[in-house]
């Protein structure tokens, strides 16, 4: 068991703590939770600080219970939010819960006697609760004056917020009732953006029932050249591996900042801070050798995927830097490679030329424009600077044909040691 409170705080994490809460931690096991929104059918890496929030509540000994939106994601949650959220049907929203709870199933141990991790839905308390009951027996407790008070309320006077999203802190604050009644759930977390909400609720406690309910929000997750963490060009960095494959899940983490890997290195491991302070101390030597971001990376990669995966991400990741081999290009997968040479020069080539047999010099010069004249070409060749599928070339009289076609519709060529391209038969 370790303290709760102190290991968010030294890993950087807290943000809010209602008064008295460290003190119940302190005395007794407390099941706690925190809400998931399933407006998508994964979680993404925002989303994975809230899910180690729980794995250090359930290591300090509490019960961690995660709470999948069945009902709220069909309300819409302002915070953060600048304009109306579309809803999503029933069949989409099933659809989300599910794959959401698969996930979490990864992360916390749900076998583990009194602490034991729950997963609850609240649409199994909300979906028979009618709305002349909800607003009689709730909205009676909760002023409008209280209401709009929040910041997620304030922030939308202006440009417009609807009833349905205005209510929406109320749908929060009785889940935290009904959690707190039935379950026992005497803590709620979430991000420092769901402090109002979390308020709403234990609010919602003391003037219903005179009960007491205690809050603690950690920091939302930024990076330090202000850009929004867990966005990339392509998008969000998911847990799915169908929608982020494990490549580039492990090449986010690689290819962070040094600020943000001492940052992230904290939040999003399970390492103890004497671990941590030695990598630090490591990578301070030799910030080249990004120690940090590949402790972090293969940790992380690991933890939401798998060691093999990780293994995977990392033979991928030599193939473009020099390391790779051809054993370790012919395994990759269509979207393998497609992620692997993200950003590489891409070159289409016809299939009959290829099955012809085209020869190299050829192939380098007319066809790809890799070079641009045919005695550079060769003299690269010749010198051992042009390589196939990973393999040195230096024999100017070769064919390039049928053979040397990875996946039947690639093949990798490579200039000196840094310039690649990717060469589609089509």
């Amino acid at each position: 068991m370790s303290d709760f409170v102190e290991e968010l705080t030294w890993r950087g994490m807290l943000h809010d703590i209602m008064p008295g809460t460290d003190e119940l931690l302190k005395k007794e096991m407390v099941s706690g939770y925190i809400g998931f929104d399933p407006t998508a059918d994964s979680l993404h890496i925002g989303s994975l600080s809230q899910i180690m929030t729980l794995l250090h509540f359930q290591k300090a000994g509490h019960k961690p219970v995660a709470l999948v939106g069945g009902a709220t994601g069909m309300v819409g949650d302002p915070s953060g939010k600048s304009a109306e959220r579309n809803l999503l049907n029933e069949e989409t929203l099933n659809h989300n819960l599910s794959c959401v709870k698969k996930q979490l199933e990864k992360f916390l141990d749900f076998n583990s006697g009194a602490n034991s991790a729950e997963i609850v839905n609240n649409y199994d308390w909300f979906k028979s609760f009618g709305f002349l009951d909800f607003i009689r027996d709730i909205g009676k407790h909760i002023t409008v004056g209280y209401m709009l008070t929040k910041d997620s309320v304030k922030n939308r006077m202006e440009s417009g917020i609807s009833f349905t999203e205005f209510s929406y802190q109320l749908v929060q604050g009785y889940d935290f009732y009904y959690l707190w009644k039935h379950k026992n759930c005497k803590l709620q977390m979430g991000g420092s953006d769901q402090w109002g909400n979390i308020l709403t609720g234990s609010e919602l406690i003391r003037r219903k029932d005179a009960g007491d309910a205690f809050a603690i929000t950690t920091q939302l997750i930024t990076k330090a050249d202000g850009g929004k963490f867990g966005k990339t060009e392509s998008g969000n960095v998911w847990l799915d591996p169908q929608k982020t494959s494990p490549y580039q899940f492990y090449q986010f983490w690689l290819n962070v900042a040094d600020d943000d890997a001492k940052k992230y290195i904290r939040i999003f491991t399970l390492f103890a801070k004497e671990e941590i302070d030695k990598l630090e101390t490591e990578h301070n030597a030799a910030p080249h050798l990004r120690v940090l971001q590949k402790a972090l990376a293969k940790d992380i990669t690991c933890r939401v995927h798998s060691e093999k995966d990780y293994e995977f991400a990392l033979e991928s990741s030599e193939i473009l830097f020099g390391k790779g081999t051809k054993d370790s290009l012919m395994k990759l997968s269509d979207n393998d490679i497609q992620n692997v040479f993200d950003g590489v020069p891409q070159v289409d080539v016809a299939r009959n030329l290829i099955e012809q047999g085209i020869p190299v010099i050829d192939f380098l010069v007319e066809h790809t424009n890799i070079f641009p004249s045919k005695g550079e070409a060769r003299k690269m060749l010749t010198g051992g600077g042009v390589q196939i599928n990973k393999e040195k070339l230096e024999d100017v009289n070769a064919m390039v044909n049928a053979s040397n076609l990875i996946r039947d519709k690639y093949i990798l060529a490579q200039k000196g040691k840094k310039n690649y391209y990717l060469i589609k038969v089509l």
